[in-house]
């Protein structure tokens, strides 16, 4: 029992160290002393009692003083907290010191948290990336398509990496300025002669302005003869005012066609009113006979005289140059 009493303290005081030793990262402060960086061992307490692993603000701050940038724990624990990359902002700036670049803490540590990676811009901006557009469609005035794809050499802009745009609106411009300046030469020939003239046109109007880079290059890397766009388009056009004339011409034939229809309807009902009163004519005169009103001879006089006409009308019909009785009497006609 004795025994027993006499361990226990030595057990309490052993689970106390392990406590401790894993509580207060004792290592990690012998690991910086070690390399000359001055750390507080309260200030790694403070962390574990943050929820902050202080691996992870101690090794990049140890890294950033051998490097030789200047910065504090407090900064690195801030970036740490707020969701940014201690490791990747430190890494930039050590690059950028090396390679004497003006970039602070603050704003390494602003692009971080913008979503952008700040030690790629940082190498992009020692060394410059190559953009290569898709192949790009544009008609010369002479109606000749060509197609062309650019190599669009850009270097990372570090003032406007926040807020600045990315490499879609670079390829975006850099189309539209193709699309601009073969639209304005008067014949494709002149652009493949001088494919030069593109590069020189499309860099002239600072197309990179709002944006995250900085352009120093354009180089057309291949132009190709496309189609005869303008020769299409004439096609085209004279096939629809061809079919606008044949839906014009038979609107007027169907029309003149309807007019035929309707004026032989007309005639039809004519006829049929013509039919009509001839027939109530034989009625007309037996009523006039029966009535006194028209006498036999009379009848058979104007029969005679209808019956003369005709005979008149069948001969001038026949021979309308002939002539009848003597020299003196008139030719019937």
């Amino acid at each position: 029992m004795s025994l027993f009493l006499t361990g226990l303290p030595l057990l309490i005081l052993l689970v106390l160290l392990v406590l401790f030793f894993s509580f207060v990262p004792v290592g990690l402060w012998i690991s910086a002393i070690a390399a000359g960086v001055n750390v507080n061992l309260i200030s790694l307490v403070g962390m574990r009692l943050r929820r902050v692993a202080p691996s992870r603000i101690i090794l990049p701050f140890i890294k950033a003083q051998k490097g030789g940038v200047e910065t504090t724990i407090d900064k690195l624990e801030a970036h740490f907290l707020a969701g940014g990359n201690v490791d990747n902002v430190v890494d930039a700036l050590i690059a950028a010191h090396r390679a004497d670049i003006p970039l602070t803490f603050e704003r390494a540590a602003a692009i971080d948290l913008a979503g952008r990676n700040v030690l790629e811009a940082v190498q992009m901006s020692v060394n410059p990336k190559v953009i290569e557009t898709p192949l790009i469609s544009a008609v010369a005035k002479d109606g000749i398509e060509l197609k062309a794809k650019a190599r669009v050499t850009v270097r990372a802009n570090i003032e406007r990496l926040v807020g600045g745009a990315g490499e879609a609106t670079i390829i975006a411009r850099v189309g539209e300025g193709i699309v601009t300046t073969v639209g304005s030469s008067e014949s494709h020939a002149d652009v493949l002669e001088n494919p030069d003239k593109i590069s020189r046109m499309v860099l002239s109007k600072g197309l990179d302005s709002g944006t995250a880079f900085e352009i120093l290059s354009i180089d057309i890397a291949d132009v190709d003869v496309g189609r005869n766009i303008g020769a299409r388009l004439q096609m085209d056009q004279a096939e629809a005012d061809k079919n606008i004339a044949q839906a014009k011409a038979a609107e007027r034939r169907f029309a003149a066609q309807a007019r035929e229809q309707e004026m032989k309807a007309q005639t039809q009902e004519m006829r049929a009113h013509v039919v009509e009163a001839e027939a109530e004519v034989p009625k007309a005169l037996a009523q006039a006979l029966r009535e006194g009103k028209l006498g036999v001879m009379d009848y058979y006089n104007m029969q005679n005289v209808m019956a003369d006409t005709r005979m008149r009308e069948s001969i001038g019909k026949t021979n309308p140059d002939q002539e009848f009785g003597s020299s003196d009497e008139e030719p019937l006609r």
